[in-house]
């Protein structure tokens, strides 16, 4: 057997090189210093982020601007649960992520001996919010579990994955070198011909079909648009899927599905194509759509077809695939579009007539955003009124333009993954939309973003001295505000103390201004807008 000098750590760095990895985010421990002594020389770049959450969200930013899996490196113990949020947000998102983690040595492994950064079963920690979570016990079992966790991002529905590895296991030296045993079997596949079949008999019969995709149809963009069309079915997104139609496709209905028009229009569908999306509350704004409508669903996980919203015609497989395969089996001939065409121009308008106080306010903002913004830019929201509003009143260019954490719904989401979306489209201008609360959970990473980026990327910061969306909501439900009033520091001397370029537009006229400059300008700047300024 050839032997071999390469540490376990060093190996799986050139594995992970191997498979296309180009970046990954962490921080250095003692517990992770084998896997840095094989970064040099391997093509892969080292983000250092200031927190191990900063190290998931960025995995997660990048992963959803590239469609590549974020990976990150992070110690074990409290390495680990500090990005456990991030990767509770990747998973909720079906967003694919790779996490590297060391773990107490082997033989320490469940016997509480208190080793430094020890967890009884760190495994434990991850497995519900992972599509699988595993430890390495020897150096062998790393190609296995690389390939495997490949075929979750390749075939099943994405996900993250940890793997954890012992330290004793990342030191020694392998005796082989299976560092370039890379295995793609990418295989998503088609439904069966008779489930196509019976979508298609439906689809043609339908006086009123309507079309909700999600982020499982992003690859899918060509025949959404397609079928949108040949059907004359209005088309609705999530979040996750804006930006599959262009703003002008006259049958762009957006994601007015957590609004009163959107539940309206849907309710008069007769057939209802869902592709790729969950169907969650949390991109509906209420516990259950109005559908009374045949549900005609294609999804990679089979678990959905008879969850909240059992279906009529389950159709297993890869969007892009089984979008293609009824189109042909469709009729080629277009319907008339005309009464769709103006159900559409309806919900519009009523979408708009609809605004609040406050929500007209963000309108205003998102088209000072939307004047200004370049046309290949992409957005990284946290969970901020502003971006509450945004989710279905901003039209969004193009797929993978707006980046917001749906699901799982944390705080803190938006400037970490503004950042490693960076890293993903280096090339692409990056706004992030974050509120004072959410500013704070992770500020720090405007250390790595000043230190790290040579390109556009401005954090506007709508500052309303409030949590505005609990103080509201207690508001409504005859409580008394507690805990909703924080006192903010000085954003704007924060932001320079990191060396951002900083402004403090006093009106939306100003913001404009400050917001074209700040797309023109390489580097990170800071725009507090506070709320007085935008009414």
């Amino acid at each position: 057997m050839q032997s071999t000098t390469l540490t376990g750590g060093q190996a799986l760095v050139r594995l992970l090189a191997n498979y296309g990895v180009d970046t990954v985010f962490g921080i250095p421990g003692v517990h992770t210093l084998e896997l840095y002594r094989g970064l040099p020389g391997s093509g892969i770049r080292h983000v250092l982020t200031r927190h191990e959450q900063g190290a998931s969200f960025m995995a997660d930013g990048y992963a959803r601007v590239s469609g590549k899996p974020g990976v990150c490196f992070i110690i074990t113990g409290p390495g680990v649960t500090n990005a456990a949020t991030g990767i509770g947000q990747a998973y909720a998102d079906s967003i694919p992520m790779l996490v590297i983690s060391s773990v107490n040595h082997t033989a320490s492994l469940g016997k509480g001996w208190g080793c430094l950064h020890e967890t009884q079963d760190q495994r434990a920690i991850t497995a519900p919010i992972t599509a699988f979570s595993a430890v390495a016990l020897s150096a062998e079992d790393l190609p296995e579990l690389i390939a495997r966790a490949y075929a979750v991002f390749d075939s099943e529905r994405p996900r993250p994955v940890h793997i954890s590895v012992p330290l004793d296991v990342l030191s020694a030296k392998i005796t082989r070198d299976w560092s370039n045993e890379v295995v793609r079997r990418p295989s998503r596949g088609v439904p069966a011909a008779t489930a196509l079949d019976q979508a298609v008999a439906k689809l043609q019969s339908a006086k009123r079909p309507m079309i909700i995709a999600g982020g499982g149809a992003l690859n899918a963009q060509q025949q959404v648009h397609e079928l949108s069309t040949r059907l004359a079915a209005p088309l609705f997104t999530s979040v996750a899927g804006k930006g599959l139609l262009p703003p002008d496709a006259p049958l762009n209905a957006g994601s007015t599905l957590c609004v009163e028009p959107g539940w309206q229009l849907i309710a008069e569908a007769d057939v209802v194509l869902a592709v790729g999306t969950e169907m969650a509350d949390t991109d509906f704004w209420r516990e259950r759509l109005p559908l009374n409508a045949q549900l005609l669903r294609v999804d990679i996980d089979p678990r959905k077809f008879n969850d909240f919203y059992p279906c009529t015609v389950a159709l297993q497989g890869d969007a892009q695939h089984t979008l293609t395969a009824l189109l042909e089996r469709l009729s080629p001939a277009r319907r008339d579009a005309s009464a769709a065409i103006a159900s559409v121009a309806a919900l519009r308008e009523a979408v708009q007539n609809s605004h609040g106080p406050l929500q007209s306010i963000h309108q205003a903002i998102l088209e000072r955003i939307a004047a200004e913004l370049p046309d290949d830019a992409f957005i990284s929201t946290d969970m901020t009124q502003l971006a509450y509003t945004g989710n279905y009143a901003f039209n969004s260019l193009a797929p993978r333009s707006w980046l917001h954490p749906t699901g799982y719904g944390t705080l803190g989401y938006g400037l970490p993954a503004g950042i490693g979306a960076k890293f993903g489209a280096p090339q692409r201008p990056g706004l992030v939309l974050v509120g004072d609360g959410g500013f704070l959970y992770t500020a720090q990473e405007l250390a790595t973003a000043v230190e790290e980026l040579d390109s556009p990327l401005v954090v506007l910061l709508w500052n309303n001295d409030a949590l505005g969306q609990i103080r509201d909501d207690m508001i409504g439900l005859d409580i008394e505000p507690i805990g909703v009033l924080p006192r903010n520091p000085d954003f704007a001397a924060l932001g320079r103390a990191f060396g951002c370029t900083v402004s403090e537009p006093q009106s939306l006229a100003e913001l404009q201004t400050d917001l074209r400059h700040g797309f023109k300008r390489n580097g990170v700047t800071l725009i507090e807008l506070k709320h007085a300024c935008a009414l």
